[in-house]
């Protein structure tokens, strides 16, 4: 066996390398402890030499061909020589000249520098081996990839091919003996993977046999570092690609430093602030195309518009008319646009941190969809595919992310890693969507989409070259064929993914192509539009864009002859070429061009003056032109000038025929307006000139502002320069002259506001009183007392850059860092000023200017190089096109009033069951934490309930005296609810409806949903809900009848830390406190869906869309989240903050699935769901005198997009679109808290606040426009009715009230029938059943004892007592009833005639409980005041108190007499039980008496005997309330959480089992079984409502 020959260690360290020399007579092997040892094969493997020269492990090791040498690689990239075999080493680089290598596996050697990237010194390359034959090597590294070089590569970053398919780290690499292949092997991933060697001219031919096969190239990718002979970049496009889009401060990025700023906006609050000024602006007209840095995003619509983009701006230009419509949907630069197949719709993608795509309809300029959540920073390329249903888009962001959407839905469909350069161009394969194509910088790559991801493959360029930069790309006559344009002015033809043929089409780069029937048409650097054959074989025609060309009805004039040509779109017999100097031209096919829209070229416009007494204005830019723009309605540039020097200002003399200019040198001249000739030119300063202003009147001197913190003024006839005025410490930014032309006011970088006398410059000191009686020339100072309130409040991250005011000194305009334009009241004191904001700039407004006779605001936008016109609306002048102003953010004072109901519904604090606390102020240890004393028995060591059975003690009395003696008792074992007496109607709304036209009725109250039937009364419920239902909607379509949706509170807070089993077990798992909307359906109680929410808190308002399958949720958390769901997948499509004050109603447009509206406090809003996004406008005031922003209560619809909302005032406001055009004055007197349309007739029902009245009545029938009314009474006999519910059915209106009662109003005959009733306020405190029948009676803070009758299910009559009440008794008789009051005081009333009987008040503080004794002699009342009195009936109405219980620990909760009268136990606040003797009051300490006592009832949640019905869980929350059966063997009770839990009686071991019952909210306060134990009775504490539940006895 060779393999046992030797077995040498001669290391302790592992080895790493080991290989024999060529001749194989030695074995060379290197270990980790930097040596390497040579073993002589012949002599048994003795160790012959050692190599020590290595300070680290051993790597790699090679022989030389005749070995005689070793080369060895260490650890530390170290290369080293040595002499064989002795392993000497070899340092004489002569000596090592000519040697030969056998083999090459060393990664450090001048051979392989090429290996490693040009500027990094990292060791990642693990395993090198060289092909000598086919002069190239193969390397495996860290990243799993493995590299083909060629061999020998000298220079550091040579180029490679990339092989991917190892996942982590590629340990080794070597060629087979025959070179065909190369094996590589993994670390991690534990695999061997075999490549085939293709060699150069192996390519050529594998190309021409199988395209198919793809042999050529395992997904090699080619590598990063810069061919060297790589054609220089065009200039145009290395300028494009170092545009960075990045911004500090993105427009998303507002609402969060507004909150930051919260303390500044607070403190400002305090003080009025300014109301924004009445007038407002619209956008009329833009001059300006982007084309410098974008390509491919200009097109003919459906109607032969034009349609573009500009600064955030998409265009749709009608030529004919010269008019512009504006799509105003984006706040930051569009950087692409694409047409729909149709050319109805456009796609338009932006700048953003969270970039945004809108698709929007051409005609109507409204969204359709937005897309966003997967682009940061911009979209820089957008593609329809061919059927209109997908999109393609493409990020800016470093991967270049490219994404396919199903853009109706708003759903992405597959995403992707674009390329790490710039891509320019995405196309969708017309003929197969799944397929797709992108170009950019050295990139063209043909994706297919496979699930959520896409599949990428690069061009195959094969021997004909490498990739160059492509500009462009299209989709040829078949699917395989497709067409891009290089950065050389090359046609590249493609097959699939093979290139076959290459055509020389432009000089320099080719911007443009666009795919025609037959042929294409292409555009380039060179400035010429060529149309080709459909093979690119021959150009039929080619057109120059020339001067000479230039149609008579062109709107400008071309700056240059051929300029690059970046879009190029044909349609309606023309050509349409856009370029990169921003114009916009259309070319007959006869040849005559005609300029139609143009704009500054790229750099910043900052220049801008209006001319005196003309309607044209001047313009001044870096791009190096001083341009004379037209404002009539011809909209042209009348002249231009090309500058030395770009340029930062312009001014007109006074007489408007000079023109003055300041350039960037420091150098400004004085231009003949009309001509742009010079008169002057001067050159004082080095800084630009960043402000320049002839004085008024004659135009005698000319001030000039430098960066250099001068102002030099010249006298304009003598042109020498006469002062200039010193002591600005920073650059100067604006300037103005008084009317007198005496003095100057300056503003500088760092916030001066300096003034200075001319013509000598001296500096004056004037105070800021003094500043505001100067009559100013002119107004464009952002500095100073008139102008604080312009200053935004995030002022420390944004500049206010320019302003200018009206002439007569009302408006102040002004442009700053965020591209807004706001309009202020002049002058704007005080911080933070309200005003209008208009977003159509991309970034810095750079300057804004009033014309002469402020028709127009001209404004200028920086960066995005274009000049926009804006018309300025007088206020009620306005037309009813909608004006897209947004009102300022913080929201007006004034809200219309104050209203006791609204504020309590506002400030509700809604807390889940879960944690809530006890309703009882308790102290002390809680019953079930108590040490127990001894019993008597167990201190003679009997056990209690082990007696033996015959003993000679008594037996033991029953616990409680039964009335059913004889009978045999059958123990409860289970309750059902079968009557709910309450409605939620005093801080949830909308909450009423019919169902069944009529038949049935549908509302909550507590956690329940009731349906009522009106001709029976009978009840059913739907209890899925664990938590207080806060709003109920019904949906109306007739698909989905009967189905109802209802929200219930929540928290989102982790439950996880509370001892909620007790509570949570009943439910499910910790998500069952989230707030949560059920979907269900009425009629078989069956839920459908339930949608668990993001709404912290709870959900307040549900609806329902027009088609019934979405459903929009309003939330409570902070920012009121609305969230639109489709209910029957549980999916929620779109969510957004709504408000940071409270929305009441969020309602769907009764016709619509994607239009709704929100109101709340101080807040409308009219929302759009456009795909995924909602998209929002403010309700805007300003055409109405006087109109402010009231808070808003209710909501109702009407024909042609109107809207109807109901406020806290009473008035009713009346919307078109969302412009308030109405105002129905106090159509109630009280706020109008609820409206209802009708969908069958449109008639809406309002409801409101109103003291009933002859004329007046709390609900109101409108007419379809809400202009003429039919009041209602309700006579319900209250001071003030308050609706909070009104639904229409036929003929007939059903109303919810603030009191908790439902009624039902008959149209004709205006009949009130009162189906419902219920306790308006609690808690309900008081609660007794009647003797002998099915009666009972409760009592309630709202001050009324209600009397109720269970067979009939209803209420029979209630005693209003004026104060609250807390406690009511029967008789034994049932002839008399005790009630127990609120301020100390107790009522005796006899049944027969509710006639008081007597009364008395010997305490100041809550009766607690009252109790007739069994043999009615006592009265016993016990009070807050740690005492229960006696009084003795039978000595009449005086009511003498007899005598009373001391030493009452704590105040009493529960009484209850002993069945021979002579006993009364006291359950007390400190959760202590004592027992006293009647009627002397003396405590009865002996325990054996107590426990021989016979109870008339128990009531009482203390005591062994029912120790155990407290929970383990109840820390902060108590069991309020017990009741034992008459039968005596079973126990009900009511807790803090709303439970009811029935027991058996006497239950005194500890944590005793039960059953729950859930459906009231938090605090139930009373409990009590009927006569015969037919039900039990009890009252909630928060919900104000009475629950019947019916008892299941077990049969005998």
């Amino acid at each position: 066996m060779a393999l046992s020959l030797c077995f040498g260690s001669d290391r302790k360290e592992a080895i790493h390398e080991l290989k024999y020399s060529p001749d194989g007579n030695f074995l060379a092997v290197g270990s980790n402890d930097s040596s390497v040892d040579v073993y002589g094969v012949v002599q048994r493997y003795k160790k012959v030499g050692e190599c020590v020269g290595s300070l680290s492990f051993i790597t790699h090791m090679d022989w030389s061909s005749d070995s005689k040498y070793l080369q060895t690689n260490d650890g530390n990239g170290k290369r080293l020589f040595y002499r064989m075999p002795s392993g000497k080493e070899v340092t004489n680089k002569e000596e090592l000249k000519g040697i030969q290598w056998a083999s090459w596996t060393c990664v450090s050697g001048v051979e392989v520098n090429g290996i490693w990237p040009k500027y990094s010194d990292i060791n990642d390359i693990n395993s090198v081996d060289a092909n000598f034959i086919g002069q190239v090597m193969v390397t495996a590294d860290d990243y799993g990839i493995v590299k083909l070089f060629r061999y020998p590569c000298l220079r550091k970053g040579a180029k490679f091919k990339k092989y991917l398919g190892h996942s982590a780290h590629v340990t080794n690499v070597r060629w087979s003996h025959d070179h065909q292949w190369v094996v590589s092997i993994g670390g991690a991933d534990h695999s061997v993977f075999q490549w085939k060697f293709v060699p150069d001219r192996k390519l050529k031919d594998t190309l021409h046999i199988a395209p198919q096969e793809s042999l050529v190239d395992s997904n090699s990718d080619e590598s990063d570092s810069d061919q060297s002979d790589v054609p220089e970049l065009d200039s145009e496009i290395e300028q494009e690609t170092q545009i960075t889009y990045r911004r500090q401060v993105y427009k998303e990025d507002l609402p969060q430093l507004k909150e930051q700023c919260k303390e500044k906006r607070k403190s400002a609050a305090s003080k009025r602030r300014e109301r924004a000024p009445g007038n407002s602006i619209r956008l009329h007209f833009v001059h300006g195309y982007r084309g410098y840095d974008c390509r491919s995003n200009l097109f003919y619509t459906q109607t032969g518009e034009i349609v573009y983009h500009v600064a955030a701006v998409g265009v749709v230009y009608n030529r004919q008319q010269n008019t512009q419509r504006f799509y105003l949907g984006h706040d930051d630069d569009i950087l692409c646009l694409a047409i729909h197949p149709l050319k109805d719709y456009v796609a338009t993608g932006q700048v953003g941190r969270d970039s945004s795509i809108h698709i929007w309809d051409t005609e109507t300029i409204k969204p359709l969809s937005v897309l966003k959540g997967y682009h940061q920073y911009g979209v820089c390329a957008v593609d329809f595919s061919a059927d209109g249903k997908r999109l393609a888009s493409v990020g800016i962001d470093d991967n270049h992310t490219i994404v396919l959407w199903d853009w109706k839905k708003g759903e992405k469909l597959s995403a992707v890693r674009g390329s790490k350069d710039k891509i320019f161009v995405v196309k969708i394969n017309p003929y197969m969507p799944d397929k797709l194509i992108t170009v950019g910088i050295k990139h063209m790559k043909f994706w297919r989409r496979a699930g959520g991801g896409l599949i990428g493959r690069k061009g195959c360029i094969g021997a004909l070259g490498r990739t160059d930069t492509m500009m462009c790309a299209v989709y040829g006559w078949t699917e395989e064929m497709a067409f891009s344009g290089t950065s050389t002015g090359d046609v590249c033809i493609w097959r699939d993914v093979f290139l076959i043929k290459t055509v020389k089409a432009h000089d320099g780069p080719v911007f443009s192509m666009h795919a025609l029937e037959k042929g294409f048409v292409t555009g380039g650097k060179d400035g010429v539009v060529a149309l080709w054959d459909d093979t690119f074989e021959r150009c039929l025609k080619t057109y120059a864009i020339k001067r000479a060309a230039l149609a008579p009805g062109s709107k400008g004039l071309l700056l240059e002859d051929n300029p690059s040509i970046r879009a190029i779109s044909l349609g309606h017999g023309h050509i349409l070429v856009g370029t990169k100097n921003g114009e916009i031209l259309e070319v007959d096919k006869s040849g005559p061009i005609t300029l139609l829209v143009q704009g500054h070229m790229e750099g910043e416009v900052w220049g801008l003056a209006t001319h005196p007494h003309l309607p044209i204005c001047a313009t001044v830019s870096d791009d190096k032109t001083l341009r004379i723009w037209d404002l009539s309605p011809s909209h042209c540039m009348l002249a231009v000038r090309k500058l030395k020097k770009g340029g930062r200002c312009c001014c007109f003399s006074p007489d408007g025929k000079a023109l003055a200019v300041g350039l960037n040198d420091g150098s400004f001249l004085i231009v003949n307006a009309d001509t742009l000739e010079d008169l002057v030119s001067f050159q004082h300063r080095k800084d630009v000139i960043s402000e320049i202003r002839f004085s008024p009147g004659t135009g005698k001197y000319l001030a000039v502002a430098s960066c250099d913190n001068f102002v030099d003024i010249y006298n304009v006839m003598s042109s020498k320069r006469v002062g200039i005025c010193k002591g600005a410490s920073s650059y100067i930014t604006h300037m103005d002259w008084d009317i007198r032309g005496k003095l100057l006011q300056v503003n500088t970088g760092a916030k001066e506001q300096l003034f200075f006398e001319a013509p000598r410059g001296k500096k004056q000191i004037i105070p800021s009183l003094e500043v505001e009686k100067i009559g100013w020339a002119s107004w464009t100072s952002v500095l100073g007392s008139c102008c604080e309130g312009i200053w935004p409040i995030i002022g420390e991250v944004t500049d206010v850059t320019a302003s200018c005011l009206t002439s007569d000194s009302k408006v102040l305009a002004t442009g700053d860092d965020f591209g807004f334009v706001k309009l202020f009241r002049y002058p704007a004191k005080g911080k933070f000023g309200k005003f209008k904001r208009y977003v159509a700039h991309s970034t810095h407004v750079t300057n804004v200017r009033w014309t002469y006779d402020d028709s127009l605001l001209v404004t200028v936008g920086g960066a995005d190089t274009s000049l926009m016109l804006w018309t300025y609306e007088m206020e009620g002048h306005r037309d009813s096109r909608q004006c897209d102003s947004e009102e300022s953010d913080l929201d007006s004072e004034e809200d219309g009033g104050y209203d006791s109901d609204v504020t309590r519904e506002n400030e509700i604090n809604y807390t889940i069951k879960a944690l809530s606390t006890n309703i009882r102020p308790m102290f002390g240890i809680k019953p079930h934490l108590q040490q127990k004393e001894p019993t008597l028995d167990e201190r003679q060591g009997v056990v209690r309930g082990s007696r033996p059975p015959v003993s000679r003690a008594l037996p033991q009395p029953e616990k409680l005296q039964t009335n059913n003696v004889g009978k045999k008792k059958r123990p409860i074992e289970d309750l059902i609810l079968e009557l709910v007496f309450g409605y939620r109607g005093k801080d949830c709304r909308n909450n009423v409806h019919y169902l069944n036209d009529g038949a049935d009725v549908i509302y909550h109250t507590a956690s329940i949903g009731i349906l009522y039937n009106v001709a029976t009364g009978s009840q059913s419920f739907y209890q899925e809900h664990n938590d207080d239902i806060l709003c109920l909607t019904v949906n109306q379509h007739p698909k989905f009848i009967n189905i109802v949706a209802t929200g219930q509170v929540g928290d989102s807070a982790d439950m996880s830390g509370l001892a909620l089993k007790d509570l949570v077990s009943s439910y499910s798992g910790n998500l069952a406190t989230a707030p949560s909307i059920h979907v269900w359906d009425a009629m078989n109680k069956q839920t459908l869906s339930v949608l668990r929410c993001y709404h912290s808190k709870g959900v307040c308002s549900v609806s329902f869309s027009a088609t019934g399958k979405l459903l929009l949720s309003v939330g409570l958390d902070p920012e009121h989240t609305i969230t639109i769901w489709k209910w029957q997948e549980g999916a929620k499509i779109a969510s957004r903050a709504g408000h940071n004050q409270r929305i009441f109603v969020a309602e769907f447009r009764p016709d619509s699935d994607t239009q709704f509206v929100s109101v709340g406090v101080k807040h409308v809003r009219f929302w759009t769901l456009a795909g995924r996004a909602l998209l929002s406008k403010k309700g805007l005031l300003s055409s109405i005198e006087d109109a402010r922003m009231q808070t808003m209560l209710s909501v109702a619809f009407g024909a042609n997009n109107l809207t109807f909302t109901g406020t806290i005032s009473g008035d009713v406001c009346v919307w078109k679109d969302h412009v308030l055009i109405r105002i129905v004055a106090k159509a109630h007197n009280g706020p109008v808290f609820t409206m209802y349309t009708t969908l069958r007739d449109g008639l809406i029902v309002t409801g409101g606040k109103e003291r009933p009245s002859k004329e007046g009545g709390a609900v109101k029938l409108w007419d379809q426009e809400l202009k003429r009314c039919r009041a209602f009474r309700l006579e319900t006999g209250q001071i003030t009715d308050c609706v909070r519910s009104v639904c229409r059915g036929k003929g007939k209106i059903l109303v919810g009230t603030r009191n908790a009662e439902i009624i039902e109003v008959g149209e004709k005959n205006a009949a009130c029938n009162i189906l419902i009733n219920g306790h308006m306020d609690g808690p309900i405190w008081g609660l007794a059943t009647h003797p002998s029948r099915d009666f009972f009676l409760s009592a309630a803070e709202d001050g009324t004892v209600r009397l109720w009758d269970i067979a009939e299910k209803k209420m029979l009559n209630k005693v209003s007592l004026g104060h609250a009440a807390r406690t009511v008794c029967y008789s034994p008789e049932g002839d008399m009833v005790a009630i127990g009051m609120k301020n100390g005081e107790f009522i005796i009333l006899l049944v027969t005639s509710l006639k008081i009987w007597g009364k008395k008040r010997d305490r100041r503080s809550a009766i607690q409980d009252i109790r007739f004794s069994p043999d009615s002699r006592y009265l016993a009342v016990g009070s807050s005041e740690n005492a229960v009195d006696f009084y003795d009936l039978t000595l009449g109405p005086t009511l003498n108190r007899i005598s009373y219980c001391k030493d009452i620990p704590s105040f009493v909760i529960q009484m209850d007499f002993s069945a021979d009268s002579s006993y009364l136990q006291v359950s007390t606040g400190s959760y202590k039980r004592q027992v006293y003797e009647v009627p002397s009051g003396k405590q009865l300490v002996d325990q054996a008496v107590i426990d021989r006592i016979t109870w008339a009832t128990w009531t009482s949640v203390l005591g062994d005997e029912v120790i155990g019905i407290w929970s383990r869980h109840a820390e902060k929350a108590d069991v309020n309330c017990a009741c034992v059966s008459h039968s005596g063997i079973n126990l009900v009770t009511g807790d803090d959480f709303g439970m009811v839990k029935l027991f058996d009686f006497p239950c005194p071991e500890k944590f005793a089992k039960h059953k729950r019952f859930l459906g009231h909210s938090a605090h139930l306060t009373n409990i009590r079984f009927t006569s015969g134990d037919r039900y039990v009775v009890s009252a909630g504490g928060d919900d104000c409502s009475l629950f019947v539940w019916k008892c299941v006895h077990m049969p005998h």
